[in-house]
This record gives C-alpha cells, structure tokens and sequence, in this order.
C-alpha cells in the first residue's frame, strides 16, 4: 500500500497511464493521474480492459479522466494482499486512513464483482476479503475499522471502553456487518464458489445474529457503550455512550451512522432496512451451504420482524409528500426526517435492493429527500446534493450526487449530476469526502477511495443501460 503523502505526490505529478487504447491521448488539461503500473498495489488484466472499453467510448475529456483516474484507485492505492497458510487474505485501507472499514472495503471493491468470473486475480482479491472480514467480526462484531496487524494499539486507545489490539475504532453501525454478509451473498451467486464460507465464517455470521439480537434491546439496555473525549458533538452517543432511550418495537439499535456520526435516535431505518436485506442473504446461504434450518429459520424470522416494525415506527404522512421513511425513530412515537449522503441512505435503497425502484413509500421519500425540507439537501453556486452533519451545513458530499445518479431513471436528472461531478473535482482528477457548494476548491479528503471507485461504477452502469449519456460532453 502506498501512504498519503505518495498519493498526494502521484496525484500532483500526474504519475501516469497513458494508452492509446482509452480513445484518446491525456491532455494537458485532464491528465492521468494514476500511479505507474510497478507502483500500484493490485493488477488486474480484465479491469485495465474494460478500462479501456469503457473509456473509448466518453466523448468528453473531463468525464474520462475522472473515470480512468478513479475505477481503478481501489486496486491502485489500497490493497494489501497476500496467501496465508493457503489462503487468500485481503486487506484495503480506506485510502488517507491506514485501517481498514468493514462498510469501505466492501463497497471499494464493488465495481470489481462483475469480473470475478474473468480474472483469478479479483477472484483472489474477493475471497481474500471475505476471509479478512470474518477474522475482524470474530474480533469483534461490535467495531467498524481494524487495522492488519492485530496486535497493533488503537489510534483511539483514549476511547472508553478501549479498543483491544488490532482495532481501529469500535463505533457500532449496523451497516458495517450487512456489508460483510452483502459481499459473501453476492460473490457466491456470481461464482458459485464455497471457500469462504467454512465453520469460521460461520462463526461470524452466529456473531453478527448475536448482536443484531443484543441491539434490538428486547432483554433491556445494551452492553455497548462508546465515549470519546472530543470537542465534536456527534463524535459519541449521549448519556456517558450509551445514546438515548429507545422502546423495543423490533427495530436494531445503531450507536453510529454510515457516516461513523453518532445517531441522534439510535433506531436508524436505512440501516435496519439494509438489514432486513442481509438477514435474508444470509438465511438463503445457511440453508444452501450449511442445511442449518434453524439458524436460518432466526435469521428470517428476525428479517420479518424488522420489516414490521419499520412499517409500524418508520412510515410517517407528510403533509407535502404522503408516506415517507423517517431517518431515525426511537419507539416512543419521535421521528427525525433527513438523509445522510452515506451509504445505506434513504436514497441509495434501490442501490441496495432493486425492490425499491417501484416502492411508493420510496419514490414519496426520494421527493421529499431532493426539497427544501430535507435540512441535509444543500444547494449552491457550484452544485446541489446531499450534505452529512459530519461535513457542517455548506460543504455536499459527491456521493450523494454519485448515488442520485445511480437511482435515478431520468436521463436529465443522471446528466445534471455528471455536470455536478465534472464541475466539483477542484481539478485534481479525483472524487473527494465533501465540497463547498459554492467553493468546490474547498473540500475534505484528497484521497477517499470508495468515492472514487463509486464514481467508477456509475460510469460502468451508464455505459451498460444509457450509454448515449457518455457521448455528451461536460
């Protein structure tokens, strides 16, 4: 892996792919900004060809250099691969963070599945992910961000309670383990392969249904707590770390959001509704490669439950909208109404479950998410799109954009978001956290690999489903 201050300097050199093959030379104007091929920490042969697929068929400069730089900046920049007694092992750092998210590193390598099939080199970078998630669910299901050396001492050993060895942060955020399950689901339908999937990943996923079970509080309060000292509000939950008080209703409790941002009501519906798609994941797989009919029959059964009582604490009438999903509930009747740029987002649920392209409840959310009355859709000289309080109230984030894109069925709204993107790179070339919405120049993060290789994977769908949209210019 290279560190932050290489990538900073790659980046600013315009270190270089340069290949006829992408339909047209770099320009002065819209360099290349990858690092040299003996400089990039994974290779593989099918993603470099549909590189340059894909790119020789963007008519405008721009749009293809962020899309050469960005697709690959996953396999470029993050990947620590190796064997480890006869198996695979992956570990992907987030890009200027050296630790690894379970939620990042899953959607990081996103764009890759499609290729699986195609190149042993991704196969080997899926399955060695795989494994390197169930080790930190066996850790502990309860932290978000690990590091590769498992003995090494937390960045956040200040935190309380302290982080054990080998961990990053331990912020609990239900997505992080419906990530895991996402990965595992998706590349044993693509692939058909069981090597992952032995007693120790069974092991984990009996973790996760343990703390699913714990945070639906039903037994009384959880044992979970998380204090930081932090002149950051939203850098821990209230009430000495263990947030505010919530009524079982059937609902998971998250301490953190997607955005690692502490929940103001812990019942956070984009993730309980991502949960319900990953317990049923996860039940398909246990009858399949286990025959662990009970298990799996919780799992289920637990996914019912969730549903239920997302439709019964979640679902609230606007006045302007009709039925929509609140953000986060917390059992006694109180409801925040917003989104959060992250993902699993509100938007983003047809991202996560094609179910929802015809789903009222989220076409009347999607509304009410792109107006004025979302206090997070911001709106600006350069841009408009989705903020996260984890950025302040100015600065909108590219993957919200990215993901508005990505759930949209409107050639229009799709080519305003691509004018968004080109227009707020600050001209490095690269995805960032956040920008300024009148001032993209001001942002946060030059090196966010899961924006970037997001970016990528909007531009791979565009080319499968509208491709008439790369032929534009921006």
């Amino acid at each position: 892996m290279i560190n932050r201050r290489q990538f900073v300097s790659l980046a600013a050199s315009g270190a270089a792919l340069t290949s006829s093959r992408l339909g047209a030379a770099p320009s002065q104007a819209f360099p290349l900004r990858r690092p040299a091929p003996a400089a990039r920490t994974y290779h593989s042969l099918a993603l470099e060809q549909a590189l340059a697929d894909v790119a020789g068929t963007i008519a405008s400069p721009k749009l293809k250099q962020l899309f050469v730089n960005c697709l690959p900046n996953t396999l470029d920049t993050t990947v620590d691969f190796e064997m480890i007694d006869g198996r695979p092992d992956t570990f992907i750092i987030t890009g200027d963070i050296d630790a690894m998210w379970l939620r990042d590193s899953t959607a990081q390598v996103w764009p890759y599945l499609p290729f699986v099939n195609q190149d042993r080199q991704i196969d080997l970078l899926m399955q060695g992910l795989i494994n390197r998630q169930t080790t930190c669910i066996l850790t502990d299901p309860y932290a978000n961000a690990f590091y590769k050396d498992l003995t090494r001492e937390s960045y956040w050993s200040s935190d309380e309670p302290s982080p054990k060895p080998g961990i990053h942060e331990r912020k609990w955020e239900i997505d992080s383990l419906c990530y895991a399950i996402r990965l595992g689901w998706h590349y044993w339908k693509a692939t058909g392969n069981t090597a992952p999937f032995d007693q120790r990943w069974r092991q984990a996923m009996l973790n996760i249904e343990q703390t699913f079970k714990a945070e639906q509080r039903f037994d009384g309060e959880s044992d979970y707590r998380f204090v930081r000292s932090s002149p950051r509000m939203i850098d821990a939950p209230v009430f000495e770390g263990t947030g505010r008080p919530v009524k079982p209703v059937g609902l998971i409790a998250s301490a953190f959001r997607p955005s690692d941002d502490a929940t103001l009501f812990p019942f956070l519906i984009p993730s309980n509704l991502f949960a319900v798609i990953s317990l049923r994941q996860l039940a398909e797989m246990l009858d399949a490669l286990f025959d662990d009919r009970a298990f799996a029959q919780r799992a289920r059964v637990m996914a019912d439950q969730v549903e239920a009582a997302i439709a019964s604490a979640a679902v609230r009438d606007h006045l302007d909208f009709g039925k929509i999903y609140a953000y986060e509930v917390d059992g006694f009747g109180n409801a925040l109404f917003m989104d959060d740029a992250n993902v699993p987002s509100l938007m983003s649920l047809p991202y996560l479950d094609h179910r929802f392209v015809n789903n009222e409840i989220y076409r009347n959310t999607r509304k009410f998410l792109l107006s004025d009355s979302n206090p997070y859709y911001l709106r600006g000289s350069a841009a408009e799109g989705q903020g996260s309080p984890h950025t302040g109230k100015r600065r909108i984030w590219p993957m919200g954009i990215i993901l508005r894109a990505m759930t949209s069925h409107d050639d229009a709204e799709i080519n305003q978001c691509l004018q968004w993107l080109c227009n707020s790179d600050a001209e490095t070339g690269f995805m960032h956290e956040a920008f300024d919405k009148d001032n993209p120049a001001e942002y946060s993060r030059d090196w966010f690999a899961w924006a970037n290789t997001l970016f990528g994977e909007l531009i791979l769908k565009l080319h499968r489903e509208r491709p008439a949209l790369l032929k534009q210019h921006f």
